[in-house]
């Protein structure tokens, strides 16, 4: 759903929060539960495609990890494929692979590619840009990645386990995987209620980003069940959540 962090990044959000002088954000990944979510897009009311997100914790010699992979299709705009490595302890990015396909005969650009590495305060790899023409750009990334620093993409599917608490206003700086950039990110917490999704009924602490919002679990297991756009018929929720599927190398 990259459509939907350029839109999250392009709202107002970050700067209102940032002059109410926010709580640093904090994503507390070690909380993020093995699973795998199964999603429904819906346009005004109708299904108009899938998502699936897979957690899945890995336990090195000295360290873990969390791999997040995830598949989406919302008809008729776009594809993508999605593969995160996090640390899980600390919770830095480590590597981040997404790849876009485009059905819209509004824009040249039918891909987007970013194949991504943090280490040593650095962020590095490429961008590739394909276009209706046949013709890809290759874009190499080096760019310095400061401590403390989460992607943008963090705003999706780490928003389950943040600090946030009802009232509070958060940020943290972040990457643009696609934008080569430094953003804020922001939160604002509402008031806690009650959805239910297909996937059952929950107590969830809505989060407010721009003109989104997300609807995330209270206790564990922490889980998005739910994200509306506030001016526009487009939902998501939760259908199913299952055991994880390993990963293929």
């Amino acid at each position: 759903m990259r459509w939907l962090c350029c839109l999250l990044l392009a709202s107002p959000a970050g700067a209102a929060a940032q002059s109410a002088g926010p709580k640093l954000l904090h994503f507390d990944l070690a909380a993020i539960p093995a699973t795998r979510d199964s999603f429904v897009f819906l346009v005004q009311g109708a299904e108009r495609g899938w998502a699936v997100w897979q957690y899945e914790i890995r336990s090195l010699e000295v360290s873990q990890q969390v791999l997040y992979t995830a598949a989406s299709e919302l008809r008729p705009v776009e594809t993508e494929r999605l593969r995160v490595v996090l640390d899980r302890l600390t919770g830095a990015p480590l590597a981040s692979f997404h790849h876009l396909e485009f059905f819209s005969p509004a824009t040249d650009t039918v891909m987007r590619e970013h194949d991504l590495t943090v280490h040593a305060g650095q962020i590095t790899g490429r961008r590739r840009v394909g276009t209706k023409r046949g013709g890809v750009t290759i874009i190499p990334v080096e760019r310095p990645f400061p401590a403390g620093t989460v992607l943008a993409a963090y705003e999706l599917y780490a928003s389950a386990v943040t600090n946030a608490q009802p009232g509070d206003s958060l940020a943290v700086r972040a990457y643009d995987e696609f934008g080569d950039s430094l953003v804020t990110i922001s939160f604002v917490a509402e008031p806690p209620t009650t959805v239910t999704v297909a996937a059952g009924r929950f107590d969830v602490l809505p989060l407010r980003i721009g003109r989104f919002r997300l609807y995330t679990t209270r206790d564990a297991p922490r889980r998005v069940v739910k994200g509306t756009w506030l001016d526009a018929p487009f939902a998501f929720e939760l259908v199913h959540s299952g055991p994880v599927v390993p990963s293929v190398e």
